[in-house]
Formats: C-alpha cells, sequence, structure tokens
C-alpha cells in the first residue's frame, strides 16, 4: 500500500486549508477550495442548505453507500462590542483554551469584505502596568483584540466598519519538521480532512473504485455540535475522519491512527469498529483503540439527529487538541492507509 500513497500532496492539500480561515459559520472560502480540487480530480459534488459539501465517489456496487464525514470549521471568535479604548471584546466560536490564544495573532473579518489584523491579548496585557497581568485567569471575559489600526474609541472602529457578529480567525502557524512532526492550529479536523481529499487523489490517479458508493461530507458546524445532523438519506453507515486523543491513559500517539470505541455520546458500532481493527492489524498499521471521554463528532451529530446508520471513527493522533496542535505525517498516512482498505475490500 506504500507505494499508492501520494504524503506530499496532501501535506500540500493540509497546509492549503490550514490556512484558509474558516470558524464556524465562516467557511464560505475554505468550501470554494474543496469544490475546485473535487472538480479537479472529477468527482460529483453538491451541498445541503448549511453550506456542508457532499462529494461522491462511485463504487463497484452502488446498493450500499459509506459516508465519511470530515470538518474544515475551526475554533475561532466573533466581536461580541467594541471597548471605549478602541479595543474588541470577543465571544467564543467553539471551546477555546485561552490561555493559548494570548498574544495570538487574528484576522477581523468585517461583513463589508475588509480584513484587519490584531493580536488576542489578556485585558491585562502588560507586566509592568497590572498588577495581575501574570496571574489573570485567561477566559473570554478577560480576554480582547488589540486592533493593528490608529484607533483610540468606538467611533473609530465603527469608521472601519468593524461591527458585532464580525467573525475572528486565529494565525494557525502551520510547520512541517525534519523529524516528521506536523504542527498548527486547527489539524482539528483539517488533517482529517486532508485524508479524506487525499481518497479522492488515490482513486482518481489509479483510475480504481471503492467497493461501495461512498459520499465524503464536509461539515462546516462540527465544532457546535450540529455538522452532520443531517445527512444524504441513501447513506447506510458512517466512518467518521476526525482527530484521535492524546493524554491521560489515552494508548494513542502522534505517529498512530486512534480508532475510537466510545466518546461521549456513547459506544460506536461493534462491527465497525471490530473490523477497522482488524484491518490495522492485517497490514501492520501504528493504531490505537481508545475511549474519549470529552468528545462528540460529526458521527455522533448524525446518531443524534436520528439518522438510520451505523458509525465508526477514526482519526490521527493530535496532541494539546484546541490549543497549538500536533500530529506526524506517520499518524497521516497510516490513517489513510486504514480508511482506504476500509473501502476497497
Amino acid at each position: 500500500m506504500n507505494t499508492i500513497l501520494n504524503i506530499e500532496n496532501t501535506l500540500k492539500l493540509l497546509e492549503e486549508i490550514i490556512n484558509i480561515p474558516s470558524p464556524t459559520g465562516y467557511c464560505k472560502d475554505v468550501m470554494k477550495y474543496i469544490d475546485e480540487i473535487t472538480n479537479e480530480y472529477g468527482y460529483k459534488i453538491s451541498h445541503n442548505k448549511k453550506g456542508n459539501r457532499i462529494i461522491e465517489i462511485e463504487g463497484m456496487d452502488n446498493s450500499y453507500c459509506i459516508g465519511i464525514p470530515v470538518h474544515v470549521d475551526t475554533l475561532g471568535a466573533m466581536v461580541r462590542s467594541v471597548n471605549s479604548d478602541g479595543t474588541l471584546k470577543i465571544t467564543t466560536i467553539g471551546g477555546n483554551m485561552f490561555s493559548t490564544l494570548d498574544g495570538e495573532y487574528c484576522k477581523i473579518h468585517t461583513r463589508s469584505g475588509k480584513v484587519y489584523t490584531g493580536t488576542m491579548l489578556s485585558t491585562s496585557p502588560a507586566t509592568h502596568v497590572y498588577p495581575d497581568a501574570k496571574t489573570k485567569e485567561r477566559t473570554e471575559e478577560n480576554m480582547m483584540v488589540r486592533l493593528d489600526e490608529k484607533v483610540k474609541s468606538k467611533d473609530d472602529v465603527n469608521n472601519l466598519e468593524i461591527n458585532p457578529g464580525d467573525f475572528i480567525s486565529i494565525e494557525p502557524k502551520f510547520a512541517v519538521t525534519p523529524s516528521g512532526f506536523v504542527k498548527s492550529r486547527y489539524l482539528d479536523d483539517k488533517a482529517g480532512t486532508a485524508c479524506a481529499l487525499s481518497l479522492m487523489e488515490m482513486f482518481s490517479r489509479l483510475k480504481t473504485k471503492p467497493k461501495h458508493k461512498v459520499k465524503i461530507i464536509v461539515s462546516s458546524y462540527e465544532e457546535v455540535g450540529h455538522g452532520c445532523s443531517n445527512i444524504p438519506q441513501d447513506i447506510d453507515e458512517l466512518v467518521g475522519i476526525d482527530m484521535g486523543c492524546i493524554g491521560l491513559d489515552l494508548s494513542c500517539t502522534e505517529m498512530d491512527v486512534s480508532i475510537c470505541a466510545k466518546d461521549s455520546s456513547g459506544p460506536y458500532d461493534y462491527d465497525i469498529t471490530g473490523k477497522l481493527i482488524e484491518l490495522a492489524k492485517k497490514y501492520n498499521l501504528n493504531f490505537a483503540v481508545d475511549i474519549y471521554p470529552m468528545y462528540g463528532s460529526d458521527v455522533s451529530a448524525s446518531l443524534k439527529g436520528g439518522n438510520d446508520i451505523r458509525g465508526g471513527l477514526i482519526g490521527p493522533g493530535v496532541h494539546a487538541s484546541h490549543g497549538m496542535e500536533r500530529t506526524h505525517i506517520e499518524g497521516i498516512e497510516s490513517t489513510i492507509k486504514l480508511i482506504y482498505a476500509y473501502l476497497t475490500e
């Protein structure tokens, strides 16, 4: 299976989608990119009313359909209000860890189409001024955005057409190290998305088909819980590709593909999970089977939404989720190999 992977293309796809800002609710630009890539590979693409993309890959037998949900929406923020000194008060999108955001560069995307840069900071940002600068808890209420514009008042900011409801994206800082680690914000779940796009590239390049019809669902509201609450009715099962958890009593490392047996929504399908484990062993993949107690996926959302499907979940191991995340090329490769084997055997 090593000879059919194109990991250089996978990393290229990953870097490109990582660098397109897409906090939940602001995924229009990254979805345009998904459309372009899908058209390049020659697959049929459609979308539902909330903007999720559904990419169809014909199978040798189209009477059964396997859905592959991934999500391109990320954590982020919105402008909540404008402070009297020209800084911005924020409201979170998704489960941000604000201690990791203190000092990060960001962009403000206005409704008029203008984009401004700034820095996310504590409201006590200077040790030479504020006695609690080091000890102040980093929470949503204690964070602000300092704009890179000459503003001193609320009116100055309003004149820039920055208003409540404008989206704020955080600089991801994507990098690949010589030792093969991939460091960036938002590997959850753009690493999984790159794995799914690599499936399209492989089937297109090799001129082969999966055993059954496949629908890759690129979700845009996963981080707020309802990304795949509604899916196409012809899907019989979902095998999600999201991030694998690392830490505490979990077995997964960044070099592994993680197979999730249970998360906060409950156990995943016994037979699907068993088949994934069997295939990982068959192909000598680095893998771990783990429980994610504080985690939910697009498969969870679909099951809770009442869809009549079975569900499974895999993904490359990701360290420090919802912060400065890191995975490894080996974990990405093992994820692609496992899902490819699942779809072709």
